[in-house]
């Protein structure tokens, strides 16, 4: 209710605008002049930017927003290609957040003091500490509460629309654990003859993604680009592929590596299959691809006629055995970590040294790793020392868990960078133990759901973005410009 009130009041202002100014032409003016007219007086009304549905983006939140970014620090793209990419995010979040209204998605005040006070618990800040920041970054009280609103109804909203495009059938399911198991009963996935030509087929791709998004700078995606490039001419040589991605995410815990699995080609993303159409299987792509979000470097693991299960009494005895689900053995890892989360004001640097500083001290025996965890972790496993309970492959995410699975039992690791920040990890003990077909589904759902979600995202807000009516007036300049 709020952007039509006050959108409604723009048209209002617009209206006694153009009264105003029509007393002084004369009556004679043809209807290609008046339009003329009033477009130009529209462009300089209250700074609208677009209007989108029934709200709008004003050319002062344009500013806001590249102001912010650019007191990141990071590379930008010129300024105006800055503007129209800070616009069309602007644009999305409208219609987001329209929509949620008209689907009844809200925050009640009691929700918002609750996340507050956990932000502030989570800096180690009272609420006052906290206030004084945010008024000190530049902005009230008030907006940030009015933001941080619309950006937790946005997440709302996007997680029930999107998981709920996300189909995962018990097939899929039967398929990963079987390929899985196959992979680690002998080292490699079972590979397949290609189809004939016409024939329908499926396709395992394999890719390394090195993210470069598109309000970075040119410096950034040049960097990024380079970084690709000298993976693709890795990739060619005799290694093996999962493990250069693995070794480039070492690097650098941004770098994102996966095998997506066996899929039919309209299950892949478009450019990924226009780019490994004609490479065959055990290939990479002749070129890195480009995406809105960076680059990927793609390898065809495999390609195999898409063809029904042979009848029960043709199966070789062997794949039935090793086509029925069952327990299987794995090694579980006893661990505790000390979390600093990535927030403003606390660099990468800052935090490592934090983080080396509290592992010399433990190395030293002159402080205990458990303490150090209750006094300065960041996270909910701080109150019990850090201590993660035991946990099995796929548990963590994986740049965790590669730096975990590379330590002996007590000894404590460098800084280790994910997604929630940055941790210092110590293991306590490791123990062989039954995975149970029930956990092996649930890690296979969260896999195959994490595969499909980035597509099913992109393509829902290709959607929403496409069946708005969206009308950009004045992206252009800046709201303080003359008018």
């Amino acid at each position: 209710m709020m952007h039509r009130n006050r959108f409604n009041h723009v048209l209002i202002t617009i209206l006694l605008f153009g009264l105003t100014m029509f007393s002084q032409f004369s009556f004679a003016q043809d209807a290609s002049k008046n339009a003329t007219s009033a477009d130009s007086k529209i462009r300089n009304i209250d700074g609208v930017a677009a209007v989108v549905n029934t709200g709008y983006v004003t050319r002062k939140e344009i500013d806001d927003r590249v102001s912010a970014l650019q007191k990141q620090g990071g590379k930008l793209p010129d300024p105006a290609t800055l503007r129209k990419t800070v616009l069309e995010r602007l644009i999305i979040e409208k219609i987001q957040l329209q929509n949620a209204e008209q689907e009844g998605i809200t925050v009640t005040n009691k929700e918002l003091d609750k996340i507050i006070a956990d932000i502030a618990a989570k800096n180690k800040l009272t609420l006052a500490e906290l206030k004084v920041k945010i008024v000190a970054s530049g902005t009230s009280y008030e907006r940030y509460r009015q933001l941080l609103r619309d950006d937790v109804i946005i997440s709302r909203y996007r997680e029930r629309e999107v998981e709920g495009k996300i189909k995962i059938s018990d097939a899929e399911i039967d398929n990963f654990i079987i390929e899985r198991n196959r992979a680690v009963a002998s080292g490699a996935l079972t590979r397949s003859t290609p189809a004939a030509n016409g024939e329908p087929e499926e396709i395992d791709v394999a890719q390394i993604f090195i993210p470069a998004d598109a309000s970075a700078g040119a410096g950034a995606q040049a960097e990024a680009r380079k970084k690709a490039e000298a993976l693709l001419r890795d990739a060619r040589g005799d290694v093996d592929f999962l493990q250069l991605g693995a070794m480039a995410a070492k690097d650098n815990p941004k770098i994102k590596f996966q095998d997506l699995g066996y899929r039919t080609p309209d299950r892949l993303p478009q450019i990924f299959y226009e780019a490994i159409r004609n490479t065959g299987g055990g290939q990479v792509a002749s070129a890195v691809v480009r995406s809105p979000a960076g680059y990927h470097v793609l390898k065809v693991l495999d390609r195999r006629a898409l063809v029904s299960s042979p009848p029960a009494q043709q199966a070789a005895p062997q794949d039935e055995a090793s086509s029925v689900p069952k327990n299987i053995k794995v090694t579980q890892t006893l661990s505790r970590h000390i979390l600093l989360r990535s927030r403003a004001g606390l660099s990468d640097q800052d935090a490592e040294r934090r983080l080396a500083g509290y592992r010399d001290q433990v190395r030293a025996k002159t402080a205990d790793f458990g303490d150090l965890a209750k006094k300065y972790s960041e996270d909910g496993s701080a109150a019990n020392g850090g201590n993660l309970g035991w946990m099995g492959p796929g548990d963590l995410v994986p740049e965790f868990d590669q730096a975990m699975n590379r330590l002996q039992i007590g000894e404590v690791s460098n800084p280790v960078k994910t997604e929630f920040g940055w941790h210092l990890i110590q293991v306590l003990d490791r123990r062989e133990a039954e995975l149970t077909v029930e956990k092996q589904r649930q890690f296979a759902r969260a896999a195959i759901r994490e595969r499909k979600f980035e597509q099913a995202y992109q393509d829902w807000l290709r959607e929403i973005r496409d069946t708005a009516t969206v009308k950009i007036i004045n992206a252009d300049d800046p709201a303080s410009s003359p008018r």
